[in-house]
């Protein structure tokens, strides 16, 4: 086995008559070359790894920055569409509170709104930061503004609501004549016409012809249709909130008891009946059953 100190003889023997060379060379040489050889590669190739491993990386990173600055954009486009949702949020706050102010409704607290839309500005320079940025404050806002308007939406509908109900009270609100003709008698204290006496009288009389449609002054529900002690053949409607109405010395019904009306239904026939002294109505407004003025409910003559 031959020995790092050993040499190899190297023997060039030329074609014709040329000299014959020779020379020797050592194994630890060799050795040497043969290693040197093998590292001189391997740092090649190792550097020639990480030269394309870097190039990766730098077009990963050119694509990813590209990305975002895409994003980065849309996040803008986003911020602008957000920031046209809080124009016309306010708008609708605005046009909220004109309804309140115009139907006397209770207005809300502001503090109970808690606006607050928004963030910090990020002054980031980095693409990437930008955008995380971006997210974020796009993320706080839309959720805010799903809390605004979970909260305006409950604010509408207590406002329709409170204007449903009023609707309906003005709809259940005798607020019209209920017959055509000219008042014979008012309401209050006059006198009687077959006793002679001043005595209180609970309604307005209507004269009229003989048969002159009789109409609900409002919505609500016959509760009785019969013949009353004075007043002839009567219809007494309920129309709620405590209302009901009465009329009297009719000539025909139009209606039964238990029927629902309606403002201007024809309810029954103007006629003589009971104690009268010719053709007309007897027409009354109770308020929780207490006799009121008619006048101070008719709105529409």
């Amino acid at each position: 086995m031959p020995m790092f100190d050993d040499k190899i003889t190297v023997m060039i023997v030329p074609r014709g008559h040329g000299e014959l060379k020779q020379f020797a060379i050592s194994i630890k040489l060799l050795w040497g070359a043969g290693i040197f050889g093998v590292c001189f590669v391997l740092l090649n190739l190792f550097l020639l790894a990480d030269y394309f491993d870097k190039r990766v990386d730098q077009a990963k990173m050119a694509q990813l920055q590209q990305e975002n600055e895409v994003l980065a954009q849309q996040y803008a486009s986003l911020e602008h569409s957000i920031s046209g949702l809080k124009e016309g949020y306010g708008e609708l706050v605005a046009k909220e509170e004109a309804i309140r102010t115009i139907f006397d409704l209770p207005a809300i607290d502001p503090d109970a709104r808690m606006l607050g839309i928004g963030g910090p500005t990020y002054l980031e320079s980095d693409s990437i930061t930008k955008a995380a940025a971006s997210a974020q404050r796009i993320t706080t806002d839309v959720d805010e503004l799903l809390r605004l308007a979970r909260f305006e939406l409950s604010r509408y509908q207590e406002v329709y609501g409170l204007l449903s109900d009023r609707r309906n009270k003005l709809d259940h609100t005798p607020s019209i004549m209920p017959t055509k003709g000219y008042v014979s008698r008012g309401f209050g204290y006059r006198t009687d016409p077959f006793t002679g006496l001043n005595q209180f009288h609970s309604g307005l009389d209507i004269a009229n012809r003989q048969g002159t449609p009789v109409y609900a002054p409002a919505d609500g529900k016959v509760t009785s249709v019969s013949v009353f002690s004075g007043l002839g053949k009567t219809v007494v409607i309920d129309h709620g909130y405590g209302i009901t109405t009465r009329y009297g010395h009719l000539s025909a019904y139009e209606v039964r008891a238990g029927q629902a009306v309606k403002r201007g239904d024809l309810i029954a026939r103007m006629g003589n009946t009971g104690y009268s002294t010719g053709p007309h109505l007897h027409y009354e407004v109770f308020q929780y059953g207490k006799p009121v003025n008619p006048n101070n409910f008719i709105i529409n003559n």
